[in-house]
């Protein structure tokens, strides 16, 4: 019996260990202290994931915190990180969406309601026909690119999206990891984001990106990153951790 109970215990933990959180913004290379410009996430203790991607903690997975977080400046044309502590573990990908708050607005106060969100950044999967898939997201520390130059000046919140899939088969399977950091963009420029899209409502439950797909057998001959194109289609920096300047 204890031995059942050992294993039991280690196969939970495995599993938590597995999952991640994204806490922390990387603003000048400095990994930020968790939780500080990053609204904390229901998950913040447990690593568990969103599965649903109608519901509202599909946005920010805070409903059960109610976080704000302290705004942090950035410049447009900067690099702008996003740090996961024990790594990205699962297979899967990546996107990053950003979200302008209205004026007169602090972020602080802004939800995210509403079709206001743009992608700037995404880390796709690898295929060639059938034979083989790869991950490029998998087993990163952290996630940077470069905060648009044309990027207007104003608060925004970040919102940090990894998609896991390797048990995507099943419905509901995938598994959503994420957070939403709040950034002041300094020195930006005069473009106009978009497409502009809700979150939740960007995605939907058969959407062929997640629902249902397998990717280990058959292997998918091809992949389709969900979500809109990247604004301004101008790629990114880098998908490494910065050397640390202050410790964690």
């Amino acid at each position: 019996m204890l031995s059942f109970v050992a294993l039991a215990l280690s196969s939970l933990f495995s599993q938590a260990h597995a999952h991640y959180t994204f806490p922390s913004l990387i603003v000048g290379g400095v990994v930020q202290p968790q939780w500080l410009n990053v609204r904390q996430t229901n998950n913040w203790e447990t690593n568990n994931p969103v599965t649903d991607v109608t519901g509202a903690d599909f946005r920010c997975y805070d409903s059960a915190t109610n976080a704000t977080a302290t705004t942090i400046s950035v410049a447009a044309g900067s690099t702008l990180g996003i740090d996961c502590p024990i790594t990205i573990y699962h297979p899967g990908v990546v996107n990053i969406y950003m979200a302008q708050a209205p004026a007169g607005t602090d972020v602080s106060d802004f939800a995210g309601d509403g079709a206001v969100w743009f992608k700037v950044y995404d880390i796709t999967a690898q295929t060639n026909g059938g034979t083989s898939i790869t991950f490029p997201a998998q087993n990163l520390p952290s996630v940077s690119f470069t905060v648009p130059s044309e990027l207007p000046t104003g608060q925004y919140l970040v919102r940090m999206e990894a998609l896991a899939l390797h048990v995507a088969e099943t419905f509901q399977g995938a598994q959503w990891y994420i957070s939403c950091g709040q950034i002041a963009v300094t020195n930006g420029g005069s473009g106009t984001p978009g497409p502009l899209v809700e979150i939740p409502g960007v995605y939907t439950v058969r959407d062929s990106s997640f629902s249902y797909i397998n990717i280990y057998s058959p292997i998918p001959a091809n992949y389709t990153q969900p979500g809109p194109p990247v604004w301004p289609n101008s790629g990114s920096v880098s998908t490494v951790r910065p050397i640390l300047s202050t410790p964690r």
